[in-house]
């Protein structure tokens, strides 16, 4: 085992090649729905995971545009039984900055020890370092994996590496973070526009609880290129469009989640906008940046900061109300069923039907935070990421 400071070495041969999933959509609805909730489930694995399936062959593009064209399952993932042989699968995060990817590392992990096989987790720089997680793919071509799973830095500009290891006979599953390509055998994610929409409808109610008569927002979604964030901006606009009060989004400052350039942007929208603010809606790494800004500019009290998505931090300044709340795209369950999908696609038990398996999301604030099960959502306080485990 290899520990986030000691980066595994990456080498070795893969077996699998890639299979087509093409079918008809009746047929696949009924297929899928028995590879979903089979018997393959043991008592030690992961409870049954909420989840909305598009079956059926799909054009390369966000999963939001995907939606439209379905079909549309509502099901639950179940977990499969042990592997047969120590399958080799490397994971291309974007970087291990916030407390997402500390999530998306224990579901890997913690799936990884159930399932007997061999995970490496290699980390790019960030959200502006796409050339390293290009080179970090062709290494992981190199090295003869026998599956990849990516989390795209781009939702365009990683397409030619994938297609590069599906040439080489690798299949590519794609994990939280959105792409076009047309060369993956699974997304596993969930519908980033819906993370927009949760938290706007969130911020609207909040408002009008408040007695305000307008909202008027600014946004710290991430790095402009990222998937997601293309997903949480027009999620954020179409529920503005249709609120029951006035929504007005000020400013919308991109940038990579970085802690110091998400405060630095803060701090920008706060010197344009003061008091203007009502909400500061951002992402993981964005949110809890901008807490500093405003407890300096002595506006604590009247702006509220909301989260596009759910970590550890973010639950626990939920409960200290120094964040108001969060949307939850379960990180730690989407791990889990990317991975174990995996494992059933290499060793061919009931070959998925479908191109997209969407988590459902969640919503958190200080009025659920007492019961809301962060398990399938954030790691343990305890768990220190680790980037390898072999059986």
């Amino acid at each position: 085992m290899s520990s986030a400071t000691n980066p595994p070495n990456r080498r070795r041969r893969m077996t699998s090649v890639w299979q087509k999933l093409a079918f008809h959509a009746y047929g696949a609805l009924v297929l899928l729905a028995g590879w979903l909730a089979n018997g393959n489930c043991l008592a030690d694995g992961f409870a049954p995971v909420p989840v909305d399936v598009i079956a059926g062959p799909v054009k390369p593009a966000p999963v939001d545009e995907q939606l439209s064209i379905g079909p549309v399952l509502h099901t639950t993932y179940t977990a499969t039984r042990r592997a047969s042989k120590p399958w080799r699968i490397a994971w291309l995060f974007p970087h291990m900055k916030d407390p997402y990817w500390t999530g998306c590392d224990y579901g890997v992990i913690s799936e990884a020890k159930r399932l007997g096989i061999q995970a490496d987790i290699f980390p790019a720089a960030g959200y502006d370092d796409l050339i390293g997680q290009m080179r970090l793919m062709d290494e992981a071509i190199a090295a003869h994996y026998d599956a990849i799973v990516i989390s795209p830095v781009s939702l365009t500009a990683n397409n030619p590496s994938i297609a590069r290891a599906r040439a080489h006979g690798i299949p590519v599953f794609e994990l939280a973070n959105d792409s076009t390509s047309a060369h993956l055998v699974l997304k596993v994610t969930t519908s980033l526009k819906d993370m927009g929409i949760s938290t706007t409808r969130w911020i609207v109610n909040d408002a009008r609880k408040r007695g305000l008569k307008s909202v008027n927002l600014v946004l710290l979604p991430g790095p402009a290129d990222a998937g997601w964030v293309k997903g949480e901006v027009e999620g954020t606009r179409q529920a503005a469009r249709s609120a029951a009060i006035p929504v007005h989004i000020l400013d919308i400052r991109y940038g990579d989640s970085d802690r110091i350039i998400q405060t630095r942007l803060a701090a920008e929208q706060l010197a344009l906008y003061g008091r203007r603010i009502d909400y500061i809606l951002g992402c993981t790494g964005c949110a809890p940046a901008a807490r500093l800004p405003v407890s300096e500019a002595g506006l604590t009290g009247q702006i509220k900061i909301v989260a596009y998505d759910l970590t550890n931090e973010i639950a626990g300044l939920i409960r200290r109300g120094d964040i108001s709340a969060a949307a939850d795209t379960k990180a730690v369950s989407q791990a889990r069923v990317v991975t174990d999908a995996v494992v059933r696609f290499l060793e061919h038990r009931d070959q998925p039907t479908a191109k997209v398996i969407l988590i459902r999301l969640g919503m958190v604030d200080h009025d659920n935070q007492a019961n809301y099960p962060f398990d399938t959502s954030i790691a343990p306080l305890s768990f220190q990421p680790r980037l390898s485990w072999r059986p």
